[in-house]
């Protein structure tokens, strides 16, 4: 299967590994912070207990400073996530495996006061909360493992869209130094994602990102889909499995193992295409003002699996 799965490794000018080829497992909860603090915190435990012991070593300090995460940090986390009383709009946390480079395991969180000025006009701000790990624990661990370990974060969580997929991961911060050459990456493997979670989660709302190998539907969007009996007639294919969760929501999986989708083998498989359509009126919009990842260029992007 590795395969299948190309190895990205994009440096920086000193040398460090920016960005590198995993899996990325996002939620997006249209919640305000102290009424998902619980159970995310319960989420980060269920990451803790998957992952090596020593898979995250540093976390973001409140002055920007990046500190070690040991028994201390790890109470600072704790009382950040779920004591310390509300002092703004957000509440972020970062957990990192390196520091200076990225690393396969990453927890960020960006926690939103919905009630707050600048939220609450936003249609489109949730919580927001990003799992990722290396190629090498899906691969280790296999494809089961890993849809097992997402069922139990997703349990926790009232999302209204989640997903796990192949990624290019890396630290938030990283981004901007290496955008331009991802891109003819971005158009080889549209199997990878590139996640850009506290952007997406100021504007995907009740939305949708795209259809992922996994791809979590909660209301009201598993509703306006039509629900799950209608997903069934619309995704017949073989590869395509229903999980039904609590609170009305739904796990889709399009196939045993992630897809990379390398364009110069061959399409998209058909379910993925299948069920982007179905999602397309739903898709947020994303993009900036940093080249070439441009409003314009995301917008396609996002549906670069509807074509």
């Amino acid at each position: 299967m590795r395969k299948a799965i190309p190895v990205i490794r994009i440096p920086s000018m000193r040398s460090d590994v920016e960005v590198r080829d995993g899996v990325i497992l996002c939620f997006f909860m249209r919640c305000s912070h102290g009424d998902v603090a619980s159970a995310m915190w319960r989420a980060l435990q269920a990451y803790r207990r998957a992952i090596s012991p020593n898979a995250l070593n540093w976390y973001g300090a409140d002055d920007g400073d990046t500190l070690p995460l040991d028994d201390k940090g790890w109470e600072h986390i704790r009382e950040r996530m779920l004591e310390r009383p509300w002092a703004g709009a957000a509440r972020h946390v970062s957990l990192a495996e390196a520091t200076g480079e990225a690393g396969g395991y990453h927890f960020n969180y960006d926690g939103r006061q919905l009630e707050h000025p600048l939220h609450w006009r936003k249609k489109g701000a949730t919580s927001a909360v990003s799992f990722s790990f290396p190629t090498e624990y899906l691969l280790e661990h296999g494809p089961a493992h890993l849809r097992a370990l997402a069922l139990e974060l997703g349990r926790e969580l009232p999302f209204s869209f989640g997903y796990a997929s192949l990624a290019f991961v890396s630290h938030p911060g990283l981004w901007h130094g290496v955008r331009k050459q991802l891109v003819g990456l971005l158009e080889r493997y549209p199997g990878l994602d590139l996640y850009l979670l506290s952007e997406t989660g100021n504007v995907i709302g009740t939305g949708a990102r795209g259809a992922y190998w996994m791809t979590f539907l909660g209301p009201p969007l598993l509703n306006q889909l039509g629900g799950q009996e209608a997903l069934r007639e619309q995704l017949c294919f073989p590869e395509v499995t229903f999980e039904p969760m609590e609170r009305e929501r739904l796990l889709l999986t399009l196939g045993e193992w992630p897809e990379a989708m390398d364009t110069e083998k061959g399409p998209p498989p058909a379910q993925y295409r299948a069920l982007a359509r179905l999602l397309e009126p739903y898709l947020c919009e994303e993009g900036g003002l940093w080249p070439p990842m441009t409003r314009e260029y995301m917008h396609h992007w996002l549906r670069r699996l509807c074509r």
